[in-house]
């Protein structure tokens, strides 16, 4: 397989991944797929991100999103046993 073919889906699978995330959150169902919406929070995660704030927003929502993939994680495995 040729490099540029090689890199094509790998970025394509990133893309697919980061579209999951926002599915997961559920976002896509609270705005009613409304991608003014979603795109006009991601600026808004951005400005946030890059602002004074940045280090303390980082670190809090990175601790979210850890604990949710743990809860998911948990949730799963109970699933599984049950």
């Amino acid at each position: 397989m040729r490099t540029w073919q090689v890199e094509r889906r790998q970025r394509t699978r990133h893309l697919i991944e980061l579209g999951g995330l926002v599915i997961k959150a559920g976002i896509v169902e609270l705005t009613n797929d409304d991608r003014a919406i979603i795109y006009g929070a991601l600026v808004w995660v951005a400005a946030k991100l890059q602002s004074q704030e940045g280090d303390h927003v980082r670190d809090t929502w990175g601790a979210k999103g850890k604990e949710a993939f743990d809860a998911e994680r948990h949730g799963e495995q109970k699933s599984r046993r049950t």
